[in-house]
């Protein structure tokens, strides 16, 4: 399974992005995913994360602001990250769970400055 992030940027306190994880070699929707992030000098922490039926949960820091999705026709899962704060900022990963092996994205960085 390989996977591909995409969607980050600079976006100023309060603004949105989307991020995406295309994934190609197995169908995304038959393996738990998460988003994870990784601020500069900070371990790398579980932002959300859905069952392979579909169900979420997430950080407290992000709960109402962020919500994660997928598009089973199109192989992707989705981030969708609303009323951004500075405290946001950090390359954000994808993953999934394919038996007793995680498969990683490349990371997005995303910016929340003004």
């Amino acid at each position: 399974v390989q996977l591909q992030a995409s969607g980050g940027g600079l976006v100023q306190p309060g603004g949105s992005l989307r991020l995406s994880c295309a994934a190609s070699g197995g169908r995304i929707s038959a393996y738990p995913t998460a988003w994870y992030r990784q601020a500069p000098g900070q371990q790398r922490e579980l932002v959300a994360a859905a069952t392979g039926g579909g169900s979420t949960t997430y950080a407290d820091s992000v709960k109402g602001r962020f919500t994660m999705s997928r598009d089973i026709r199109k192989n992707t899962v989705y981030l969708q990250m609303n009323k951004l704060k500075p405290e946001d900022t950090a390359v954000y990963y994808c993953n999934a769970v394919k038996g007793s092996v995680v498969y990683w994205g490349q990371g997005t960085l995303v910016t929340v400055s003004s």
